[in-house]
């Protein structure tokens, strides 16, 4: 059966007219007990948020009893900004679920346009110190408009829950995908790394490093296009060079690992060894132990196995040079020949 068939079946199009006859199927938004809800929570009718057409509130992650947070309602309210709340969307079925939360499959009431919606409990980012993370995710994400960049319409939250907008990918994780297919081949691992390039490069013009391009942190949009959706631990980079440790063990260059200094060079690093993971199936520095890891990234200790092309081979030794300076710019990725070679119409 054609999988797109289905995707119409299940999924409304997206659309700004009331003309769909089906909404999503309801599922219960689960409380941090776990016990469900099957309509908005009562805090929800004092919750707060807002779209992302401007700077972003900063997301209170402790509340006084009622949590009216009426300051920022009425900010965003004054400037002609929508602030949403939970009963505002129709909760349709789980989309996947995270150490924070899940992320559900819903549908905006007005215009009927499908979202997913990302639900996190307060409590637990507090425990694990991640607060920060999702503020930084908020602030970036927001102000990115890119065609493979998931974007993020809004936020609000209310007195246990934070619940961002999000873009829905219909094909879901690209890692789920690789982990079936095993490997990809040239041409669609050329595809997804010119994406991604394109992504970069407009992020770096916008003074925005990644950090941790991954399989994991990337989905796959209607037609099968790449789509980054994870700024967790993304930085802006005005003047800061960085030196904190981040991302994830396989994807870290060696400054990183040696505690030096990095700048935007480091998704440069991060996009040879998925291309690498895209082809061979398995990151190029994976080993049994982290320590083994480590040492691997500082070496560069670099082995192909003998069905990769000589091109895809050029590019990735390219990208993962110890020096950052020396790593292939963004900008010659796109013009490298093997990249122009199989990403031909």
């Amino acid at each position: 059966m054609d999988p797109n068939r289905v995707l119409k079946q299940n999924i409304p199009r997206q659309t700004s007219k009331s003309n769909l006859t089906k909404p999503p199927s309801r599922v219960p938004v689960e409380k941090e007990n776990g016990t469900p809800v099957t309509s908005a929570p009562q805090e929800s009718a004092t919750s707060s948020g807002s779209s992302c057409s401007s700077n972003p509130a900063r997301v209170p992650m402790t509340s006084t009893s009622n949590d009216t947070d009426t300051n920022n309602s009425a900010s965003d309210s004054s400037k002609g900004m929508k602030v949403w709340n939970l009963s505002d969307f129709e909760i349709g079925r789980p989309l996947g679920k995270g150490k924070f939360g899940n992320v559900y499959l819903a549908r905006e009431k007005k215009s009927k346009y499908i979202v997913a919606l990302k639900l996190m409990f307060k409590s637990q980012l507090l425990q694990a110190g991640v607060e920060h993370q999702l503020r930084r995710e908020i602030e970036i994400q927001c102000h990115l408009r890119h065609p493979h960049i998931l974007r993020l319409f809004g936020y609000f939250h209310d007195a246990k829950r934070i619940y961002l907008i999000l873009e829905y990918a219909p094909k879901g994780e690209l890692y789920k995908e690789l982990q079936k297919q095993g490997r990809f081949d040239d041409k669609r691992t050329a595809r997804y790394i010119a994406q991604l390039t394109d992504a970069l490069i407009y992020c770096h013009g916008k003074k925005v490093i990644h950090r941790d391009i991954k399989p994991e942190n990337l989905l796959l949009g209607l037609k099968g296009e790449l789509k980054i959706a994870d700024f967790g631990w993304s930085v802006h980079a005005p003047s800061s060079r960085r030196q904190t440790m981040c991302g994830t063990l396989d994807y870290l260059p060696p400054e990183m690992v040696e505690a030096r200094s990095h700048n935007e060079c480091v998704d440069l690093w991060s996009l040879g060894v998925l291309c690498y993971e895209f082809l061979v199936g398995k990151p190029p520095f994976e080993a049994e132990t982290n320590a083994e890891t480590y040492r691997r990234i500082c070496k560069v200790d670099l082995q192909f196995p003998g069905f990769i092309s000589a091109g895809a081979k050029d590019l990735i030794s390219k990208l993962l040079r110890h020096d950052p300076k020396a790593r292939l710019p963004l900008t010659e990725v796109l013009q490298h020949p093997w990249v122009v070679e199989n990403t031909k119409p």
